[in-house]
Protein backbone atom coordinates (compact mmCIF):
# COMPACT_ATOMS: atom_id res chain seq x y z
CA UNK A 1 0.00 0.00 0.00
CA UNK A 2 1.67 3.33 -0.79
CA UNK A 3 1.30 5.99 1.25
CA UNK A 4 -1.07 8.84 0.92
CA UNK A 5 -0.17 12.19 -1.10
CA UNK A 6 -1.65 15.26 -0.23
CA UNK A 7 -2.66 18.51 -2.62
CA UNK A 8 -2.77 22.34 -1.25
CA UNK A 9 -6.40 22.32 0.20
CA UNK A 10 -5.22 19.54 1.98
CA UNK A 11 -2.03 21.07 3.44
CA UNK A 12 -4.12 24.30 4.14
CA UNK A 13 -6.34 22.25 6.49
CA UNK A 14 -3.75 20.89 8.40
CA UNK A 15 -1.66 24.31 8.08
CA UNK A 16 -4.11 27.23 8.45
CA UNK A 17 -2.75 28.62 6.22
CA UNK A 18 -4.25 29.87 2.75
CA UNK A 19 -3.76 28.13 -0.61
CA UNK A 20 -2.20 31.47 -1.71
CA UNK A 21 0.38 31.35 1.55
CA UNK A 22 0.92 28.05 0.47
CA UNK A 23 1.84 29.16 -3.14
CA UNK A 24 3.75 31.81 -1.99
CA UNK A 25 5.71 29.55 -0.30
CA UNK A 26 6.40 26.83 -3.03
CA UNK A 27 7.49 30.14 -5.22
CA UNK A 28 10.09 30.84 -2.16
CA UNK A 29 11.63 27.38 -2.48
CA UNK A 30 10.20 26.75 1.37
CA UNK A 31 7.52 24.38 0.17
CA UNK A 32 8.67 21.35 -2.53
CA UNK A 33 5.92 19.44 -4.21
CA UNK A 34 5.09 17.91 -7.76
CA UNK A 35 2.20 19.31 -10.10
CA UNK A 36 0.21 16.40 -11.18
CA UNK A 37 -2.13 17.40 -13.92
CA UNK A 38 -2.35 20.60 -13.13
CA UNK A 39 -2.28 20.07 -9.22
CA UNK A 40 0.08 20.50 -6.65
CA UNK A 41 0.84 17.02 -4.76
CA UNK A 42 3.06 16.54 -1.84
CA UNK A 43 4.27 13.15 0.07
CA UNK A 44 4.36 12.97 3.62
CA UNK A 45 8.10 13.54 3.54
CA UNK A 46 7.36 17.14 1.52
CA UNK A 47 5.41 18.10 4.47
CA UNK A 48 7.68 17.12 7.08
CA UNK A 49 10.28 19.13 5.74
CA UNK A 50 8.65 22.23 5.16
CA UNK A 51 6.92 22.06 8.85
CA UNK A 52 10.08 21.59 10.19
CA UNK A 53 12.08 24.49 8.43
CA UNK A 54 12.37 26.94 11.06
CA UNK A 55 10.27 30.14 9.10
CA UNK A 56 7.72 28.08 8.57
CA UNK A 57 7.62 26.55 12.27
CA UNK A 58 6.80 29.35 13.77
CA UNK A 59 4.22 30.37 11.59
CA UNK A 60 2.64 27.04 11.98
CA UNK A 61 2.94 28.01 16.22
CA UNK A 62 0.76 30.93 15.86
CA UNK A 63 -1.73 29.76 13.30
CA UNK A 64 -2.24 26.61 15.43
CA UNK A 65 -2.50 29.03 18.50
CA UNK A 66 -4.97 31.20 17.09
CA UNK A 67 -7.33 28.58 16.91
CA UNK A 68 -7.36 28.11 20.71
CA UNK A 69 -6.93 31.89 21.18
CA UNK A 70 -9.98 32.66 18.52
CA UNK A 71 -12.00 30.37 20.75
CA UNK A 72 -11.06 31.60 23.82
CA UNK A 73 -11.81 35.28 22.68
CA UNK A 74 -15.38 34.81 21.17
CA UNK A 75 -17.64 35.23 23.95
CA UNK A 76 -20.97 35.26 21.93
CA UNK A 77 -21.70 32.02 21.53
CA UNK A 78 -24.62 30.88 19.88
CA UNK A 79 -24.35 27.36 20.47
CA UNK A 80 -22.65 24.51 22.67
CA UNK A 81 -18.86 24.89 21.01
CA UNK A 82 -16.00 22.63 21.69
CA UNK A 83 -12.40 23.03 21.36
CA UNK A 84 -10.26 20.10 21.84
CA UNK A 85 -6.34 19.91 21.68
CA UNK A 86 -4.84 16.48 21.27
CA UNK A 87 -1.08 15.80 22.11
CA UNK A 88 -0.45 12.27 20.66
CA UNK A 89 3.30 10.77 20.99
CA UNK A 90 4.08 9.05 17.69
CA UNK A 91 6.55 8.43 14.67
CA UNK A 92 5.88 10.45 11.36
CA UNK A 93 4.56 7.47 10.00
CA UNK A 94 1.83 6.90 12.40
CA UNK A 95 1.50 11.01 12.33
CA UNK A 96 0.85 10.95 9.01
CA UNK A 97 -1.44 8.30 9.61
CA UNK A 98 -3.11 10.65 11.86
CA UNK A 99 -3.23 13.22 9.61
CA UNK A 100 -4.89 11.38 6.58
CA UNK A 101 -7.19 10.26 8.53
CA UNK A 102 -8.71 13.45 10.02
CA UNK A 103 -7.71 14.90 6.76
CA UNK A 104 -10.25 13.01 5.15
CA UNK A 105 -12.86 12.95 8.05
CA UNK A 106 -13.04 16.95 8.09
CA UNK A 107 -15.00 16.87 4.76
CA UNK A 108 -17.44 14.44 6.41
CA UNK A 109 -18.60 17.70 9.14
CA UNK A 110 -19.35 21.34 8.99
CA UNK A 111 -18.53 23.86 10.82
CA UNK A 112 -15.05 22.55 12.64
CA UNK A 113 -11.90 24.32 12.33
CA UNK A 114 -8.71 21.81 12.47
CA UNK A 115 -5.03 22.08 12.50
CA UNK A 116 -2.57 19.55 12.31
CA UNK A 117 1.18 19.58 13.71
CA UNK A 118 4.18 17.39 14.29
CA UNK A 119 7.49 18.58 16.53
CA UNK A 120 10.09 15.74 18.58
CA UNK A 121 7.61 12.81 17.84
CA UNK A 122 4.26 14.30 19.16
CA UNK A 123 1.19 15.16 17.00
CA UNK A 124 -0.80 17.93 17.89
CA UNK A 125 -4.32 18.15 16.94
CA UNK A 126 -6.75 21.05 17.15
CA UNK A 127 -10.28 20.73 16.59
CA UNK A 128 -12.61 24.14 17.18
CA UNK A 129 -16.36 24.08 15.97
CA UNK A 130 -19.92 22.85 17.24
CA UNK A 131 -19.94 20.86 20.11
CA UNK A 132 -21.77 18.09 18.00
CA UNK A 133 -19.28 17.95 15.28
CA UNK A 134 -16.16 17.69 17.24
CA UNK A 135 -17.02 14.94 19.22
CA UNK A 136 -18.09 13.26 16.30
CA UNK A 137 -14.50 13.61 14.54
CA UNK A 138 -13.03 12.37 18.07
CA UNK A 139 -15.27 9.43 18.62
CA UNK A 140 -14.02 8.68 14.90
CA UNK A 141 -10.49 9.03 16.00
CA UNK A 142 -10.70 6.89 19.48
CA UNK A 143 -12.98 4.00 17.32
CA UNK A 144 -9.84 3.48 14.49
CA UNK A 145 -6.87 2.07 15.59
CA UNK A 146 -3.39 3.37 14.44
CA UNK A 147 -0.30 0.98 14.53
CA UNK A 148 3.38 1.65 14.08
Amino acid sequence: MTERNYDLNDLAMMSGFTTRTLRNYLNQGYLKGNKINGMWQFTPEEIDSFFSDPFVKEGLRIKRNSVVFDFLADVSKKEERSCVVLDIPASMKKGNAISAFFCEKINEVRDVQFSFGWDHDVCRVILSGSAEAVQHLLQAYYAAEFRD
